[in-house]
């Protein structure tokens, strides 16, 4: 179960790579289909299972106590994309797009250094 752990460490790298260099190829995905349900669905099922996954193995890192929080956090992130609803959700999704032009960068480094943490706690 690490190493899922570990994959979506390397995919969080990528993605902060993809945002520091041309932060344009993950905007023009997500503008693209902001208003399809898979990416609504997306969103929580990668949250739920990132944080069933890191409550469940958070035992085995090297910051247990860290990785259980996160756990919870992702989990109670998607309880909450749940319940806000598709137009909620459509609309966070937009605002997000404003703030993006300005610190797409410093989410690129941010998710570079969640990425980062993710592996070292687990390798």
């Amino acid at each position: 179960m690490s190493i899922l752990i570990i994959v979506f460490g390397l995919l969080m790298l990528l993605a902060g790579m993809s945002l520091i260099t041309n932060p344009e190829i993950i905007i023009r995905v997500l503008r693209e289909n902001a208003d399809k349900l898979w990416l609504h669905i997306g969103a929580v099922g990668v949250r739920l299972t990132l944080g069933a996954v890191l409550i469940y193995q958070a035992s085995v890192s090297n910051f247990p106590v860290i990785m259980e929080v996160i756990g919870w956090i992702a989990i109670f992130a998607a309880i909450v994309f749940t319940i806000m609803g598709r137009n909620n959700f459509k609309r966070l999704i937009s605002w997000v797009f404003s703030l993006v032009e300005p610190f797409g960068r410093i989410g690129g480094v941010l998710a570079i250094c969640f990425g980062s943490f993710l592996i070292y706690a687990f390798v």
